[in-house]
Formats: structure tokens, sequence, C-alpha cells
């Protein structure tokens, strides 16, 4: 296995003044805005996975007995004259 010492030390050198670059008075979310957003997805996972599952059991599929039962019942007829009240 070739020596990766060498690639490390020149990658480093590389990647050094760019880090020397960031300036040190700037705001950045740092680790607490990393463990914060870690867990706000770990959430919105948790919320998603629990919906397909309860989505699963929901029965979509309408029973002629319940069309039957959903339609109006105190339908006027259009011949009828109109309530005075």
């Amino acid at each position: 296995m070739p020596d990766m010492s060498a690639s490390v030390s020149l990658a480093v050198t590389h990647l050094v003044p760019l880090a020397k670059e960031v300036d040190e008075n700037k705001v950045t979310p740092g680790v607490l805005g990393f463990i914060v957003f870690a867990v706000m997805a770990l959430a919105v996972w948790g919320l998603m996975k629990s919906m397909s599952k309860h989505m699963g059991k929901v029965d979509f599929k309408e029973s002629s007995d319940a069309s039957a039962a959903a339609e109006p019942t105190d339908a006027v007829p259009a011949d009828a004259e109109p309530r005075q009240g």
C-alpha cells in the first residue's frame, strides 16, 4: 500500500491557508447550530415515518352502503313551491 502521508501533508498545506481566511469576528452556527439542525432533522424523519405508518392503515375504498347513505334525504323537488316564512 502506498504511503499516504505525503498526500495528506500536501492537502493540509493547501487547506490551512483557507482556514486562516475565515474572519474570526464573524458569527457562525457552530456545533450548537449543527446539533439543533440534526435534532430537527431527526424529528421530521420520525414524524414522516409515523405519518406513513398511519396512512397505511387508512382504507380509501368507499363501500356502496356508504354512498347510499351520503345521498341527501331532504332534497326539494324542482317543481316544489318555495316556502314562505
